[in-house]
């Protein structure tokens, strides 16, 4: 099976796989707006935090070519103040569709900032656009690179951590949360790109993998990500962690990340800080993967992180492809969506994240090396990182 992929651009189109329908059913779905960008980032079509970036900056450069090409010229192209006017609304606009992935907003201040730097130059409207349009493309090719280097890097720490303490450094079972492969990235991905790596130099034995309700990132896109790359791995229910470290060697949690304060405390899918304690008690490194611009240093430490909170229903409901299956008139799996909680239920908790402090992790790595604390400490200096 192929490398999966959650977006894609060809003969001037730009696609994304609709991942609320995977894994049994694989539809690309393309995006045709800025507006069509912002509900896909929104309905979770496209989720993980470098994906979203990369989505929402293709959208915006798909949005100035066809205004490029457009007969007549649209009313925002007609001088730079106009334009200037439009791009940042546009900005502002997609910057709302998820308030916790720093990545989304990054990106955006890049191509604000050469916004600016073009309007400062003297450029003309045209050659303003021109100049979005590379950088948001620049910004999209940038990601798969950094997953491989921060991959090769915090496996490599790993290995020669397990070595430190006199095992091996092969043989290696890593546990990981929600979905952080190709399918949440431009490719390879930061902590399944960790468990890839350690699977291509033949020092992994098994990946264990969280189901990640309510919406199942695990055992639908993790699962898929695992069988299609021919990795060994093994799922398990959110609530099986403790009992997984209590019954089985594990080397490892390695995790993503949504956002990374200047202290290390880092926010992620629901689930990572509960894996994150449970892997304190048992003496396992607690790995954060991530690029650098994930990191937000203007954020001291997690209680200035906001938490999306997800709407009550999703908890309550749950798709996949009917058992046994059932196929359609042309060969596709169907699929339902059903409710496993009351109707009617009062009371749902129900946020997209949680925050899991720096005290829990031992290392962040990101493309420029691996940071850990100091002797005693409880707190990251990710200078050396970012």
């Amino acid at each position: 099976m192929p490398a999966l992929t959650s977006i894609r651009t060809s003969e001037g189109k730009l696609e994304i796989v609709d991942q609320l329908l995977l894994p049994h059913t694989t539809a690309f779905v393309e995006i045709k707006s800025v507006e069509d960008a912002f509900d896909a980032i929104k309905s979770m079509k496209i989720r993980g935090a470098p994906a979203i970036a990369s989505l929402a900056v293709l959208a915006v450069a798909d949005h100035l070519s066809r205004g490029l090409e457009d007969a007549p010229t649209p009313g925002w192209l007609a001088d730079v103040a106009a334009l200037k006017k439009h791009v940042e609304g546009v900005l502002a606009y997609l910057f709302t569709a998820r308030p916790t992935a720093v990545n989304l907003g990054t990106a955006i201040r890049r191509l604000t900032k050469v916004l600016q730097t073009s309007i400062d130059a003297g450029k003309d409207p045209r050659a303003i656009a021109h100049d979005l349009i590379a950088e948001a493309r620049e910004i999209e090719a940038e990601d798969v690179g950094r997953n491989k280097q921060m991959s090769k890097w915090s496996g490599e720490w790993l290995v020669e951590r397990v070595q430190g303490a006199g095992g091996s450094g092969t043989a290696l079972n890593v546990m990981t949360v929600c979905n952080t492969g190709s399918l949440a990235t431009s490719g390879y991905g930061t902590a399944l790109g960790l468990i890839t790596y350690l699977h291509e130099t033949g020092r992994l034995q098994r990946a264990f993998f969280t189901q990640s309700t309510p919406y199942h990132q695990g055992s639908r896109l993790t699962a898929f990500e695992l069988q299609s790359l021919s990795i060994p791995s093994t799922m398990l229910c959110d609530s099986m962690v403790g009992s997984l470290f209590q019954h089985h060697t594990i080397h490892a949690v390695a995790v993503g990340a949504d956002r990374i304060a200047r202290n290390g405390d880092t926010a992620n899918k629901i689930g990572t800080y509960n894996a994150a304690v449970l892997a304190a008690r048992h003496g396992i490194p607690f790995i954060v993967v991530a690029p650098v611009s994930t990191v937000d240093l203007e954020v001291a430490d997690g209680s200035g992180i906001p938490i999306e909170q997800r709407p009550p229903i999703e908890a309550c409901l749950v798709r996949g492809a009917l058992y046994p299956p059932v196929l359609d008139g042309n060969g596709v799996k169907q699929q339902a969506t059903v409710m496993v909680t009351p109707e009617g239920l009062e009371g749902v908790y129900n946020p997209s994240f949680d925050v899991t402090p720096a005290s829990l992790i031992t290392a962040i790595v990101t493309e420029k090396g691996v940071a850990v604390k100091k002797e005693g400490e409880n707190a990251f200096d990710l200078t050396s990182v970012v």
